[in-house]
């Protein structure tokens, strides 16, 4: 399965609740109507590994609480499965920045 441009696009700015053809801050100019973009893509793979943060330190919590005897093992096994999903996601979306930047790199100018 391949993932165009446009469509990565449109899932990022979907993410970030942006226009996916929306233009940035300062490509339209002072007097255009956009509406301003807050955080970016940066913002948005910084919230996106904090999350996954969160869900792996969420992982190691429910595990302990499982060898120590307090918790339930269907928590650990639940917290596990989101904290590997937030990884996967994490990790997808690394893989296809460095194949676009590869791309970028390789047109001639």
């Amino acid at each position: 399965m391949s993932i165009g441009s446009l469509d990565a696009l449109s899932a990022y700015g979907r993410a970030a609740g942006v226009s996916p053809l929306s233009r940035g801050p300062g490509i339209g100019g002072p007097g255009s109507a956009d509406a301003p973009v807050s955080g970016g893509f940066g913002q948005l793979v910084q919230d996106m590994v904090g999350e996954a943060s969160g869900s792996l330190k969420a992982a190691e919590t429910a595990s302990a609480r499982q060898i120590a005897g307090k918790g339930d093992l269907i928590d650990v096994v639940t917290a596990m499965g989101a904290a590997e999903v937030a990884l996967d996601t994490v990790v997808a979306v690394r893989d296809r920045v460095v194949n676009a930047y590869s791309e970028i790199m390789r047109m001639q100018i």
